[in-house]
């Protein structure tokens, strides 16, 4: 674009230049002689000799001055002067005169003029004369300069040259891009791929979400989610998406074998980063695959979690905290395979950290743990310190980092954020990776095949603390924890 735009300027730029013609004409320093061979060749020598001074005087004020008058034109000596350049050919007696105008026919009766002009002031100098009338210079004297060959009316321009113009606006429009590319790039510190994190920072990337369409605001729940491709109503998009999900889950499940996490809370550097999305789903998704799993509104500034999940907004953890509700009385189930339970943030109250801070909700999550895997959606980490706050009182955070829009600073300081409130960073979620491009060629075989049951490796494992749980084993990363970047 950049270069077009350069190609465009310069185009443009030459209708805006005022035109410059150029004409030629030449004439030839004659020397008379005797006739005989010494003689000529003498005069030759000296003609060539006497042709190299000339140039100077070709191009001299007296020379424009007898040019003015010829012509009657109404300018200075010095400003013509600027308008044309004598030569001499080479080893030749030959002076050549390029005189430039505003118009052709202008250059061509300059280009004759000045010719004429330099033979008034040679045969001036040559015959001694004083006077410059026309019609008594040139009558005698050895030396003269004879008109050649006459100038020709230009057929274009020589300024401006709209061909060179455009091709080196082109040209400098291609290196300014290249520039601008190489500077962006440079200063560009937004994360695309898994690699720039785990490059960066001393944590996993747990999942890699593409984005997905068919999600919006309004709908926040995946309809592939469980289902194969023939049974997607949104496309090989969600199903890419679905996939992806699982594979998150599944690594969430082998995350510290010996000690799994119970409740994980789920943030983001920034608001519109998706994470209230990717919680929603991630725990539709653990519901499908048999786990038991409470979704916990943590934000009660802005919550979401309830609309997202289409329920009914009352009371929440705001209630429970103050005492006004119990348990089991703001759990709403989602779905029908009885796995998935919803817990709102409720009124919202004018001191959220301060009641996220406090022993009465460590002792809630603790409390909803016991009998499931608790997801709890926090608010970003950045612009308040509610999520960090929330992850102190959880086993880790994951944080959910929005592709092409989230920058290396912002993750550096929610990880910082994070540790600092004596929390833990589980892993990084890669959200809303283009399903397109360079940065989208891996989801290429989600949208031309997929999983079939014959190709899935399952198996059943028991936990002291989980029920049953079948889940792929395919695509499982090994998981660091850690609260630094490298």
């Amino acid at each position: 674009m950049i270069t077009i735009i350069g190609g465009l300027v310069a185009w443009g730029w030459t209708f805006t230049q005022a035109k410059v013609y150029q004409a030629n004409s030449s004439g030839i320093v004659a020397l008379s002689t005797s006739g005989d061979i010494g003689s000529t060749s003498v005069g030759d020598s000296l003609a060539k000799s006497k042709a190299v001074t000339y140039v100077g005087l070709g191009e001299s004020r007296a020379v424009a001055q007898l040019v003015i008058t010829n012509l009657g034109l109404k300018t200075s000596p010095e400003a013509l002067v600027g308008n044309v350049t004598v030569t001499n050919v080479l080893n030749t007696p030959t002076l050549k005169v390029s005189a430039k105008a505003a118009t052709a026919e202008g250059a061509k009766s300059l280009a004759d003029a000045w010719i004429t002009g330099i033979s008034q002031q040679i045969t001036l100098i040559e015959t001694g004369q004083t006077s410059t009338n026309s019609d008594s210079v040139g009558q005698g004297g050895e030396i003269r300069l004879v008109p050649v060959e006459s100038a020709v009316v230009p057929a274009a321009p020589i300024f401006p040259d709209v061909k060179l113009s455009t091709g080196v606006g082109l040209l400098i429009g291609l290196i300014a891009g290249l520039i601008y590319a190489f500077v962006r790039n440079l200063l560009d510190l937004r994360i695309r791929t898994a690699d720039a994190i785990e490059k960066e920072f001393d944590l996993s990337v747990v999942g890699t979400l593409p984005r997905d369409k068919s999600l919006s605001d309004d709908k926040r729940i995946l309809a592939a989610i469980g289902d194969t491709p023939d049974g997607n109503k949104n496309g090989h998009e969600g199903f890419a998406l679905a996939e992806a999900l699982r594979e998150l889950r599944t690594n969430l499940q082998f995350m510290n074998v010996d000690d799994p996490p119970r409740i994980i809370v789920i943030t983001s550097p920034m608001p519109n980063d998706g994470k209230s999305t990717v919680t929603a789903n991630l725990a539709v998704t653990l519901a499908a695959a048999g786990q038991r799993v409470i979704v916990v509104d943590g934000d009660l500034r802005k919550p979401s979690v309830i609309t997202a999940f289409g329920l009914i907004a009352g009371v929440g953890i705001t209630d429970l905290l103050i005492g006004k509700a119990e348990i089991q009385d703001v759990l709403q189930p989602w779905g029908n395979t009885g796995n998935l339970l919803v817990l709102g943030a409720g009124s919202i109250p004018p001191n959220p950290s301060e009641l996220l801070g406090s022993q009465g909700m460590k002792v809630l999550l603790r409390e909803l743990s016991k009998d499931a895997l608790v997801l709890v959606d926090a608010p970003p980490l950045l612009p308040v310190t509610d999520g960090a706050i929330l992850a102190a009182r959880a086993d880790g955070a994951i944080i959910v980092v929005s592709a092409g829009k989230t920058n290396v600073d912002e993750l550096r300081k929610s990880v910082t954020n994070i540790a600092k409130a004596n929390g833990t960073t589980l892993g990084i979620v890669l959200n809303r990776v283009p399903t397109k491009g360079a940065l989208g060629r891996s989801y290429g075989y989600y949208r031309g095949s997929y999983y079939g049951a014959d190709s899935k490796t399952k198996f059943s494992a028991t936990r002291a603390s989980r029920p049953e749980f079948e889940t792929e084993i395919s695509n499982v990363v090994p998981i660091r924890t850690g609260t630094g970047s490298r």
